[in-house]
């Protein structure tokens, strides 16, 4: 798939009403850390955080979507104010279609950002579909857009820059 202009992205981003996101290798540089007992460590990017929690000031609907569940993730999202945290199931159109249908939009109204082969379908399915500068390649031919920055590395920063831009917000306007 050819791949659309920033100027095109933000004019996209303008228009949606839901922010689905990847964890792994897109909020976290797609390491996971096992310790004793089963401990799961993730390490996320404050300044992705940072840019939901303005996000979710400003109005923007933002959803999780993982293939496996993760404590670290639920602790952090709660953290950050996210209200739909959808995990634990590889099918990530079925897992996602149940919120689209709670919030009363389509996939077309949707952006979803992945960067691995389990994302292709939910990819090929959302009106705007992003990957990660270090998405594998298959995700990269199928995206309209990738970032120029890594997964958990600021990705999602990067991302939600280019919404505030296209939405005309100053994000420090929102910094509560």
């Amino acid at each position: 798939m050819a791949h659309i202009t920033i100027e095109e992205l933000r004019k996209r981003l303008a228009n949606i009403k839901l922010l689905a996101l990847d964890i792994d290798g897109v909020f976290t540089d797609d390491g996971i850390y096992f310790g004793p007992e089963g401990l799961e460590l993730k390490k996320f990017h404050a300044s992705d955080g940072l840019f939901v929690a303005l996000a979710l000031n400003y109005g923007l609907e933002i959803a999780i979507v993982s293939g496996r569940h993760s404590a670290a993730t639920d602790n952090r999202m709660n953290d950050l104010g996210v209200k739909y945290i959808l995990q634990g199931k590889k099918d990530k159109v079925a897992l996602i279609k149940p919120t689209l249908d709670e919030l009363k939009i389509g996939f077309d109204d949707i952006a979803f950002v992945g960067n691995e082969l389990i994302d292709i379908k939910l990819a090929r399915k959302a009106g705007l579909s992003i990957g990660v500068a270090n998405s594998c390649q298959r995700l990269k031919d199928e995206v309209e857009f990738v970032t120029e920055t890594k997964g958990g590395d600021g990705a999602v920063r990067e991302i939600l820059e280019h919404y505030f831009e296209a939405v005309g917000v100053d994000p420090l306007s929102l910094v509560r």
